[in-house]
């Protein structure tokens, strides 16, 4: 049972982090779509027209997909034994499944329309490229910052030189900065 909510959590603190990421990146679209009104936003903006920062509900989703897709396919590798074009390729089939939802409730009926064949391509067509490289990004960027934290944390705990591999005179200055 323990294992499953450790998991749990795993899974809410990776989908958060991804929301909050998201979060910020609408809002970078807005401005940038302010800064560069030459660029194409409609298509983008016809379909997403709740306000920016709303990007975090897609991203949480994204975050949670991302997280039980790599516990699946990479449950007995670490994070240190992952590339990030691994983790990366993680996310983007996570993106791709976040593009599905969407375009299956088009499908499904519950997003109508004249033509739902026509809506399905064109919804899938939109948001496929976004959503899979910014789910890619983010996954990159969730390795890189659990990389960081372990680092870190390692750090701490003074376990420098067998586990960081450093020298021993390594070692020493790393221990002569800290203090």
């Amino acid at each position: 049972m323990h294992r499953w909510l450790k998991r749990l959590r795993g899974t809410l603190v990776m989908a958060l982090l991804w929301a909050v990421g998201w979060s910020i990146a609408g809002l970078l679209l807005g401005i940038s779509s302010i800064l560069l009104p030459w660029l194409p936003w409609d298509p983008l903006f016809a379909v997403f027209d709740a306000p920016l920062p709303a990007l975090a509900v897609p991203g949480f989703v994204g975050g949670a997909l991302f997280s039980v897709l790599l516990g699946i396919g990479e449950h007995r590798r670490r994070f240190d034994e992952l590339s990030v074009r691994r983790f990366a390729g993680w996310g983007a089939v996570g993106g791709l499944l976040l593009t599905m939802i969407p375009a299956s409730a088009v499908l499904s009926g519950s997003a109508t329309g004249a033509d739902l064949a026509h809506e399905f391509w064109a919804l899938t067509s939109i948001l496929v490229v976004p959503l899979t490289t910014l789910s890619a990004a983010s996954a990159a960027g969730s390795l890189w910052l659990a990389r960081r934290a372990k680092g870190s944390r390692e750090l701490e705990a003074g376990r420098v030189v067998d586990d960081l591999w450093l020298t021993d005179g390594q070692a020493k200055d790393l221990i002569a900065l800290a203090e």
